[in-house]
This record gives structure tokens, C-alpha cells and sequence, in this order.
């Protein structure tokens, strides 16, 4: 009966706990950065399209080993990203102000089969749900890069996600993640080479989550969590190849990779078949991915396209997948002041 018990719950948890954006993960989408983490556009109003899926068919425990082994499904869901960036001629602290928003179009969905509770009773459970609309909106109101010495890009900033996608608790359609979120990012790029070809790069987000509703598993009861805090590095190695040779086209290939871990407990309490249930009893997740990344420049234009792939080789209390980004970016750059005449 006891295991009865725990397939059941799973399954509840599971329809409330994976539709679209509320799965135990992070805000931040691991993928979304790799080559070129440190550096800004340049002065003026950059466009960037970023589009990103995520596919899972494996639910891992807490150690990592795939849960529930006679479980199959998917989970995916598709985030286009309209990325919208303004860097002023002038600096602050030395450095190039550059503010930026991001507002996302997202689709996704959950489908689990399992098998009937007790062997020989029934013919099995169907779990599904997904949706599409708004995503939560993602602004860096405070993000300042500096160019150190040739040898170095680095940039630092704020940011907070405002929780406009739809949410309601216990919902199997939500798009959003239905708390606030608040950030502290940063972005590196070395260049091991002094014409600057060979690149290390280096990205962070440290969240910090607000308070959220959830429903009970099982009789809709609300109740208030907050998910722990997140830390997500993402990493790139990078070689700029010239596909001309006045260097109007470049070729940029590397390895890129992303690591993303849960810091902190839960807070708050969950409701199973209304009993309050600790949310710190949920066990921390992690996930690590490592992949390729290609991007195709053309300067003169201010003009890139980029795909990535990646691979996750570890994954715990979560899904462990696959991710495809894709996209592009064009600056509009303001024109230099010529020098004054003596």
C-alpha cells in the first residue's frame, strides 16, 4: 500500500508540479549564453531574436537515476525571445551603460503514461497537459560593460523577472512561473590571443525567488511557497576563423556548456490530500549540459547568427534533456562625433 501511495502522489505531483514554466527548475533557461558572454553591443539599439527548446523524456531523482522506471514521456516547450538592447554613446564608472528587456513568446508541453497501480488492475494513467502565450518578462534595468586593456570584456548588472506569463495554481496550461524573480548577473570574455581570436568566456545569474501559490495535489487546496534561490554559470572556448580574407565574414566555432544549481530550500509548505508538507523536504536540483556552439558575423554590418546545441550528462530532481537555441542579433549604432576643429 505504502508504494501505492507514492505512485499516486507522484503522479499528482508530476500534473502540478511540470506544466510549461512551474517544473523544479530555475527562472533563468540555461543555453542562452556561451561565446561572446563579456561583450556589448556597440553604442546604439540592438535587436536580438533568441529561440530556444528544451526536450526531455527522462525524470531523474535526487541522486540522479532516472525516476519511476516503467514512466515514459516528454516534456518540451519552444521560448522565442525578443530581446531589445540600448547602449549610449557615454560612460558610467567608466564603463557603457547598457539596459536591455526581454519579452518572450513561450509553447510547451507535459506527457506521461503510466502504468496501472496495481499490476493487472486497469489499463494504465495518462497524465498531459501543456500551453502557449506571454512568458515572463525578463528586464535588466542596470547592466554596465567594461573593455579592459584589450585583454578583457566584463560586464555586470541587475535584473528582475516580472511574472507576466499566465499562471494559476494547480493549472495545467500555465505559461508562467507565477513569482517574481530578482537577479545579479555578470559576463566575461578573455581573449587568450592578442588579436583577440581565441576566446574563454564565462556567464552567471544568481536568482533570487519570490513567494508563490500553489494548489494541493489532490484537493486543489491553496497554499503559499517560495523556490530557493539558483545559481547558473554557462561557459565558452571559442576561435574566430575568417571566411574572407578583408575579414567582411567570420566563422566563430567553439565548446560551450552550462551548470545550474538549486542553493537554497525551499520555503513554505505544500498540500497533499491537505496535509501541510514542507517545501525544504523537496530535494535540491542541478543540471549540467556541454555542446557546440556556431556563429556566423558579418561586422561591417553589425550582423550575427548563431545556433547551439547542448547535451545534458546530468540531471537531478529534474528532467535531463536537450537543448537548441538559435537566433540572431543587429545593432544600429549611433553615429560617432567627429572631433572638433581647433
Amino acid at each position: 500500500m505504502k508504494t501505492v501511495t507514492a505512485t499516486l502522489f507522484f503522479a499528482c505531483f508530476i500534473l502540478a508540479s511540470f506544466p510549461i514554466s512551474a517544473q523544479q527548475k530555475g527562472q533563468w533557461v540555461p543555453g542562452q549564453f556561451g561565446l561572446n558572454a563579456g561583450i556589448i553591443p556597440d553604442p546604439g539599439i540592438t535587436y536580438a531574436n533568441l529561440a530556444v527548446n528544451y526536450s526531455a523524456d527522462q525524470l531523474n531523482d535526487s541522486n540522479g537515476s532516472k525516476l519511476l522506471q516503467n514512466v515514459t514521456g516528454t516534456y518540451s516547450f519552444w521560448a522565442d525571445e525578443n530581446i531589445f538592447y540600448f547602449v549610449p554613446n557615454h560612460k558610467i564608472l567608466g564603463g557603457y551603460f547598457m539596459p536591455y528587456v526581454a519579452v518572450a513568446y513561450a509553447t510547451g508541453s507535459l506527457v506521461a503514461d503510466m502504468p496501472p497501480l496495481l499490476p493487472a488492475v486497469g489499463s494504465g494513467i495518462n497524465l498531459s497537459g501543456g500551453g502557449s502565450g506571454l512568458a515572463d518578462t525578463f528586464v535588466e534595468p542596470i547592466d554596465i560593460g567594461w573593455h579592459i586593456k584589450k585583454r578583457v570584456d566584463f560586464n555586470v548588472g541587475y535584473a528582475f523577472v516580472a511574472p507576466t506569463g499566465r499562471y494559476t495554481a494547480g493549472a495545467s496550461d500555465n505559461v508562467g512561473s507565477g513569482y517574481w524573480g530578482n537577479d545579479i548577473t555578470s559576463g566575461t570574455t578573455l581573449y587568450i590571443t592578442k588579436n583577440q581570436g581565441t576566446t574563454a568566456n564565462l556567464s552567471t545569474t544568481l536568482e533570487f525567488h519570490g513567494q508563490k501559490t500553489v494548489a494541493s495535489a489532490v484537493s486543489g487546496q491553496l497554499s503559499k511557497i517560495t523556490p530557493g534561490e539558483a545559481f547558473t554559470m554557462e561557459w565558452g572556448i571559442g576561435q574566430v576563423l575568417p571566411l574572407k580574407k578583408d575579414l567582411s565574414q567570420l566563422a566563430q566555432l567553439g565548446l560551450v556548456g552550462y551548470d545550474q544549481w538549486q542553493v537554497t530550500s525551499n520555503g513554505g509548505n505544500y498540500l497533499v490530500a491537505g496535509i501541510p508538507v514542507a517545501a525544504s523536504m523537496v530535494p535540491y536540483y542541478s543540471v549540467h549540459g556541454i555542446g557546440v556552439q556556431a556563429n556566423y558575423i558579418v561586422p561591417g554590418k553589425s550582423l550575427a547568427f548563431f545556433f547551439k546545441y547542448y547535451d545534458e550528462y546530468s540531471a537531478k530532481a529534474r528532467p535531463q534533456g536537450r537543448t537548441f537555441v538559435f537566433g540572431g542579433s543587429w545593432t544600429l549604432k549611433i553615429p560617432k562625433t567627429p572631433p572638433k576643429k581647433p
